[in-house]
């Protein structure tokens, strides 16, 4: 019998309608199979090199990703992929969100670039004004972990 070309493989490779999509927002200009790596300046905080990567399971907090990073290129949403483990982001896991509802993660493995999402909707530019004071307003505190 010819195995159908759709059917899920026992070892868990293979497309699959369940699969946990992930997003990386930033306005750096990728293409399918770049790495994400860490030891590049970050597109946020002090703007030091990383010591992790971050990525979403939701595609607001990615959309805030690519909002609030810096630089002048155009707000990009990339589909990628995990190339090791992965953990919640402490930034946005401990007290201030507790169980993680943002899906909000870290990694000090790459990620691989596997798509783009090209139609999506920011934010109120209001809100993203004042979502850029506030994080303005806690780097004048010293507050600025992007888990340093």
């Amino acid at each position: 019998m010819e195995q159908n070309k759709n059917e899920l493989k026992a070892n868990g490779q293979g497309a699959t309608p369940f699969a946990q999509t992930y997003f990386h927002g930033t306005k750096a200009d990728l293409k399918v199979g770049d790495l994400i790596e860490v030891g590049f300046n970050s597109n946020y905080g002090q703007k030091k090199n990383a010591k992790y990567i971050f990525l979403t399971a939701t595609l607001d907090a990615a959309i805030w990703g690519a909002e609030l990073s810096f630089g002048d290129g155009r707000e990009r949403i990339y589909l990628v992929e995990p190339t090791g483990e992965i953990e919640d982001d402490p930034d946005l896991t401990d007290k201030k969100f507790p169980g993680n509802p943002t899906k909000s993660f870290r990694s000090t493995e790459p990620f691989k670039v596997v798509g783009e999402v090209t139609v999506w909707q920011g934010h109120p530019a209001e809100q993203v004004k004042t979502m850029k004071e506030h994080l303005e307003k806690l780097k004048e505190q010293g507050i600025n972990s992007l888990n340093d």
